[in-house]
């Protein structure tokens, strides 16, 4: 018993201690936050207009032909492209920061932790509270560290975006096959396609590292797969909402609240706000 307990405080105080780290570590505030922007280019509208030239740093051998961006950024999903030019390692960062204390991760984290505590899985966390309070601590820790890995450390190494960018009209079927598609391949920072790296290598990093705080149970290669693979079933279901998010916006006339505007073609951005 005291060892569970031991555990669970130890992997709980984990958790508050990378939280505390990650919000303390960037001024940026998850609620507000300007929109990134490439060097040399200004913010994006408040609303979309029709009929501008195309930006020189979006290739036209992207994943799709139509990308829809929002002119402002999402709280619930900070990871949805907004703007067609490449982020900065600092922007990386700041998305890390947002995307870590984000209402997905924290609802997922409620979720997987609550899912495993049914299941008293792993069994040297026990049960109770405190057991829980671990279990959400490991995942919380889990989802941190992967955003690290793969949102700002190896997307700014391989020169990758990390953000997302949702289709202008997504059917069932292609969304399936497009939110899968977006766990291999990914845009690099010239707006072109390349291998995900960074996202393949950043979830099995934060698994890595999970070894170091979670039971000795789970501290096996088998183990550390099955997490990997966990990840990535989390990662596909994300990538779903992401890619209906605008459109739902749209769909429900949510965007008279000038939260964010209605999809627009890749090949039809937004124009620049005069200075």
């Amino acid at each position: 018993m005291i060892d569970r307990q031991r555990l669970s405080s130890s992997a709980f105080r984990i958790s508050r201690l990378l939280m505390l780290g990650i919000v303390l570590g960037s001024p940026v505030s998850a609620i507000s936050q300007e929109p990134a922007a490439a060097p040399g280019t200004t913010a994006l509208p408040d609303s979309p207009q029709p009929k501008q030239q195309n930006p020189p740093n979006l290739a036209k051998d992207t994943t799709t032909k139509f990308v829809g961006y929002m002119s402002d950024k999402s709280f619930f999903f900070p990871d949805i492209a907004d703007s067609p030019g490449p982020l900065s390692p600092g922007h990386k960062f700041k998305l890390f920061i947002n995307q870590s204390i984000s209402p997905p991760y924290l609802l997922a984290a409620a979720v997987s932790a609550g899912y495993s505590q049914a299941r008293d899985v792993p069994s040297a966390y026990g049960q109770g509270w405190d057991a829980y309070g671990g279990r959400y601590g490991a995942t919380m820790a889990r989802a941190a560290s992967g955003s690290f890995f793969g949102t700002f450390l190896f997307a700014s190494a391989f020169r990758h975006d990390p953000r997302f960018f949702p289709q202008s009209h997504p059917s069932l079927w292609g969304s399936v096959k497009y939110s899968a598609q977006q766990i291999v391949v990914s845009r690099n920072d010239a707006g072109s396609e390349s291998l995900n790296t960074s996202g393949l290598l950043g979830a099995l990093a934060a698994e890595g590292l999970a070894n170091a705080y979670l039971p000795v149970s789970e501290q096996t290669f088998g183990k550390t797969m099955e997490r990997y693979g966990t990840d990535t079933a989390w990662k596909f279901a994300a990538n779903m909402f992401r890619n209906y998010w605008p459109t739902i916006f749209h769909k429900f006339q949510l965007n008279r609240l000038d939260i964010i505007p209605a999809p627009q073609p890749a090949d039809n951005p937004p124009a620049p706000r005069p200075n």
